[in-house]
């Protein structure tokens, strides 16, 4: 297990034992994302602004179900593309692979095609308001 040169503990070998230490290891996961991946916190950034004018603006129950619904299809698509990057990247090195290449280019698309479906979603709910106040 590759373990960072800051992070002093001892790696843990066996499975976790506790429902608390397994939420533990998550939560590391979601700081290493905020502290190391710039996407994501350009996503949480678009999202609290997003969700910002769906507060100011008093959209439905079922509105806010469709955001959350994209903003989570973004998130997780970054996070699965954040895994896929790193594993590639632990496989290959600092190596060029064609197959590491097309996985990796794989994997940002997927977070292309979440993003577009949020941008839809946004649209949907919040062009016809725009309208609507300019009228």
């Amino acid at each position: 297990m590759h373990m960072d040169s800051k992070d002093k503990r001892k790696p843990q070998l066996d499975k976790n034992k506790t429902f608390f230490q397994s939420v533990g290891h998550a939560l590391d996961g979601i700081k290493r994302l905020l502290l190391e991946e710039r996407n994501f916190r350009i996503d949480l950034v678009v999202a609290i602004v997003v969700l910002t004018f769906a507060v100011v603006m008093k959209i439905s129950i079922n509105e806010w179900l469709w955001l959350f619904a994209a903003f989570f299809s973004v998130i997780g698509s970054e996070v699965l593309n954040t895994v896929v990057e790193n594993v590639v990247d632990l496989i290959v090195g600092h190596h060029f692979d064609s197959l590491a290449k097309r996985a990796k280019d794989i994997a940002a698309g997927g977070v292309l095609l979440s993003a577009l479906f949020a941008v839809i979603i946004g649209m949907l709910i919040f062009v016809p308001r725009f309208i609507a106040l300019l009228n």
